[in-house]
């Protein structure tokens, strides 16, 4: 019964556009009716693709549409149809990335003019604090630290409410503290490993804090960094930085063995094992960071649903697909010996980290690295250089 109703109302669209050019035309989410054709197997002739033949051909410049300027917004431009982009249609790209530095200071002015905040908050810091969050992610920040002020019954926005909405965003909702028990020393030993490694090691991100207080999603605790956004950006890591997060993110698991022994392990670091194969095997088949070669075995995966990986396979050999295994698990296997080697030169340092964990719940990164230079013979101000 609605068959060529998408189709009729962009005739009704353009027909109302030229009688009262000169006239924009918006189209958010394009990709709604504009995905790739042909993507199903064996064909078809749906009423999205019905739309999108109607909009081609309103679009092809045989008919005068002077005056009318056609704007489309997507957040998924790999998925349209290859006519939309051609020469006299979408011929113009404009990418609106996730604001800078600059830019999300500039957002927080804006969505802060109506709030109560303490003179003790920094917007820069807040700024400085949340890379890759859009200006809808910064408003939601606000607003959620905006309620939990409402909730404590305080009069304005203090940095107590900025964090903890900071964390809520980006981990999850905070869940009641675990008792003192076996399981919440487990997952002590296990974050301050992370923690500890990411503070000794030259080439990690510095540390910004490490709790044990649970989260939802299961998780028990989690090791938090400050991540270079300058290196986020342009995406340009370096093989020394890839060692030493590989050996930081093996951390939680050195420490559980020194610790408990192997008997005691827990699958708490399986998300861990998860990151530390992805980078190893980026290392070994796409960077050329390995003695496999100067070569790319493999390229990020498009989308399958578009019908653009089916039928393909690798451009490698078996014996090919054997070494890059024994590779990846080679660099796994370096990275965790160290990580254990470390552990254990300083155990002692570790298990005072662990009972003030278990005291406080939370170790901010400052108080953190003034500890660790006091076991280690690194000076302070080395230790916190990137903070």
């Amino acid at each position: 019964m609605f068959v060529g109703v998408g189709a009729s109302r962009v005739r009704d669209l353009f027909k109302k556009a030229k009688d009262n050019a000169p006239c924009l035309i918006f189209i958010d989410e394009i990709d709604a009716v504009g995905r790739q054709r042909g993507a199903g197997i064996g064909g078809g002739n749906d009423e999205r693709e019905q739309t999108l033949n109607q909009l081609l051909t309103e679009m092809d410049g045989f008919e005068g549409n002077n005056g009318i300027i056609i704007i489309a917004a997507t957040n998924r431009p790999d998925v349209l149809d290859a006519a939309l982009l051609r020469p006299g249609r979408f011929d113009r790209q404009i990418i609106v990335d996730a604001p800078d530095r600059k830019g999300r200071l500039a957002i927080l002015k804006v969505h802060s003019q109506n709030k109560k905040i303490d003179p003790s908050v920094s917007l820069e810091v807040i700024a400085r604090r949340t890379p890759g969050f859009t200006g809808a992610d910064l408003a939601n920040l606000l607003n959620e630290a905006a309620i939990l002020t409402a909730r404590r019954r305080k009069d304005s926005i203090t940095p107590a409410e900025i964090d903890d909405a900071i964390d809520r965003l980006t981990i999850g909702l905070t869940l009641n503290p675990l008792m003192d028990s076996k399981k919440k020393r487990l997952i002590a030993y296990h974050e301050i490993g992370h923690a500890l490694l990411a503070t000794l090691l030259p080439h990690s991100d510095p540390l910004n804090k490490v709790t044990i207080i649970p989260r939802s999603g299961g998780i028990g605790g989690f090791s938090q960094q400050i991540l270079n956004e300058e290196v986020i950006d342009s995406g340009l890591y370096t093989r020394a930085w890839m060692k030493d997060n590989i050996t930081m993110t093996l951390g939680g698991k050195a420490s559980e063995v020194e610790v408990f022994g192997e008997a005691e392990v827990t699958g708490g670091a399986s998300g861990d094992l998860k990151m530390v194969t992805n980078i190893a095997r980026k290392m070994a088949t796409m960077y050329g960071m390995t003695d496999l070669g100067l070569i790319a075995l493999e390229s990020q995966n498009q989308d399958v649903f578009l019908g653009r990986d089916w039928g393909t396979r690798n451009e490698y050999s078996e014996e090919m697909a054997i070494k890059i295994d024994r590779k990846v698990r080679e660099i796994a296997n370096e990275c965790y010996q160290i990580a254990r080697k470390i552990i254990r030169e300083n155990r002692d340092l570790v298990d005072r980290l662990v009972d003030l964990l278990i005291e406080q719940e939370t170790i901010e990164g400052e108080q953190f690295r003034k500890i660790v230079a006091e076991y280690t013979q690194l000076p302070e101000k080395e230790l916190a250089k990137s903070s």
